[in-house]
């Protein structure tokens, strides 16, 4: 399972003294994605390239279209109009994909880019028009809805066009299947259902937990339990060092500048996928045996810009809290998201103990408290998130969260 989506008022979120709390969902529906890998045969594989250069070549025939009708016309063409006129070329046999509703979803593409173009313009951001795709980046073909153009049958998914395609269900697809992608991932193919089911709650635990992230160690807990950063980008910094200039060699558009990112594509997808895994079974086992998870509410996205970038993108904290934080809607557990201000400046006993970042060491002058920086942070976590939920005062934020 790669990701979940809530839908509806699913995610009750609360703000206690600017502190946001979220709470066990009201309603039951839920929104996963599950992949598995998929085998296709060498014909195959050509039918599956076939489509994906053919979705390509409609979305960058209709991104023009939009843009000279507003050109010419002042009128902007919206995914209606588009759909109608696909009809007719299907009709004519000017577009060669297998059905109609993989071509609706070309077209969504297109309309979801302009949109997010005009949200950009609004608050005077780069705006970054929308630009065509080379085909050797275009790497997926969604259906939007199931049995529409495919049909999983035991081992292999029949994709109209294609055929039966060899897919390794390592564990069953729990729910209704809404929506099917086949993509490809680093010349290996994989396919995404998008289902809808009912969470599972867990059976209710009073255990709590604080839960302070680092970069010298992956999480501190407030129990004392350190958990090591596995840093899977700097070990894996002498292929890099290779792969890399070798791409910086090769001469732009050539086989072989080709076939250098491929290996280094290979390289980075490895990383990923030993950073996904390491996230997902961590962040289970905290939620199987925790009621209560207290994590800081960090701008990952600001300290990624600073002078530890490099060690902010290879630990992941991002990926790591939105991994908890369905898990937590999905097993009924609660989740409390802290304002980091002073956390790591703090001592148990409430006095503010400076402490630079090279400081490693927690030293209390009032209380004598001598202790790792990071378990002391953990700790002062735990404490705000117990004194949190006893406030009455609780001021609702939003009534759903997606």
């Amino acid at each position: 399972m790669v990701a979940l989506v809530l839908r509806g008022n699913c995610w009750s979120r609360f703000r206690i003294n600017g502190q946001e709390i979220y709470r066990e969902s009201k309603k039951t529906v839920m929104r996963k994605t599950f992949k598995y890998r998929l085998y296709p045969t060498k014909a195959q594989e050509a039918m599956l390239l076939e489509q994906l250069c053919e979705a390509c070549r409609l979305y960058n025939a209709a991104l023009p279209e939009r843009r000279d009708t507003y050109r010419t016309h002042r009128e902007s063409l919206n995914y209606y109009t588009q759909a109608s006129q696909s009809k007719e070329m299907r009709d004519r046999g000017d577009l060669a994909l297998p059905n109609y509703p993989r071509a609706q979803d070309v077209l969504k593409r297109i309309d979801e880019a302009f949109k997010a173009f005009c949200l950009r313009i609004k608050p005077r951001q780069k705006p970054g028009f929308p630009g065509f795709k080379s085909f050797r980046r275009y790497d997926s073909i969604t259906f939007p809805s199931h049995s529409d153009g495919n049909k999983l049958i035991e081992k292999h998914l029949r994709v109209q066009g294609v055929g039966d395609i060899k897919i390794k269900l390592h564990r069953p697809v729990d729910g209704a299947i809404k929506a099917v992608t086949v993509k490809r991932e680093c010349s290996q193919w994989c396919v995404c259902f998008s289902v809808e089911c009912q969470p599972k709650p867990l059976p209710p635990r009073d255990d709590e937990i604080g839960i302070d992230v680092g970069l010298e160690s992956f999480a501190v807990l407030s129990n004392e339990e350190t958990i090591l950063n596995p840093r899977w980008c700097r070990e894996a910094e002498t292929k890099l060092r290779r792969a890399q200039p070798r791409v910086a060699r090769r001469k732009k558009r050539s086989n072989r500048r080709r076939k250098a990112v491929a290996s280094l594509q290979k390289i980075r997808a490895k990383i990923w996928r030993l950073r996904n895994e390491f996230q997902h079974k961590l962040s289970f086992k905290l939620i199987q045996n925790f009621g209560t998870i207290a994590i800081e509410d960090l701008n990952v996205k600001g300290l990624s810009s600073g002078m530890l970038a490099k060690s902010v993108h290879d630990v992941g904290w991002a990926s790591f809290f939105n991994k908890i934080a369905y898990k937590a809607e999905s097993a009924g557990r609660h989740l409390i998201k802290l304002r980091p201000s002073g956390t790591s400046q703090t001592c148990l006993c409430g006095a503010t103990v400076r402490k630079l970042l090279s400081d490693r060491e927690h030293v209390c002058r009032q209380c004598g408290l001598v202790a790792p920086r990071d378990s002391v942070s953990a700790q002062v976590i735990f404490q705000r998130a117990r004194i949190s939920p006893s406030n009455r005062n609780v001021e609702a934020v939003s009534s759903c969260v997606v």
